[in-house]
């Protein structure tokens, strides 16, 4: 392993690391109750159906920032991310808070 090619090695292993995020992100979007998203005040259920699917796409095409398509790459990231970290948490309370895949 040379070090002028660490950052190489970094972003993919981000890269790697967020595949399987993205497809969380998509698949625990498709097993929520429709009516959930707008009782917690979100965008609707086939908003973020199609979010997701479009970030997890697009995380798959661009294969990390390095090959070009570093704007959506970094779209997708933060796309996965909101959901994550505001939606999902946001969408479980509103259906009774329990752990929810």
């Amino acid at each position: 392993m040379q070090l002028q090619y660490l950052d190489q090695y970094v972003v993919t292993a981000i890269w790697i690391v967020l595949l399987p995020v993205g497809g969380y992100a998509f698949l625990h979007a498709l097993r929520q109750r429709a009516d959930a998203f707008t009782a917690a005040g979100k965008l609707t259920k086939n908003a973020w159906l199609g979010i997701t699917g479009v970030a997890l796409l697009l995380l798959v095409i661009t294969k990390g920032p390095l090959s070009g398509g570093a704007m959506f790459w970094l779209a997708s990231v933060v796309a996965v991310m909101v959901y994550l970290v505001d939606v999902k948490p946001a969408v479980v309370e509103v259906q009774g808070g329990g752990p929810r895949w």
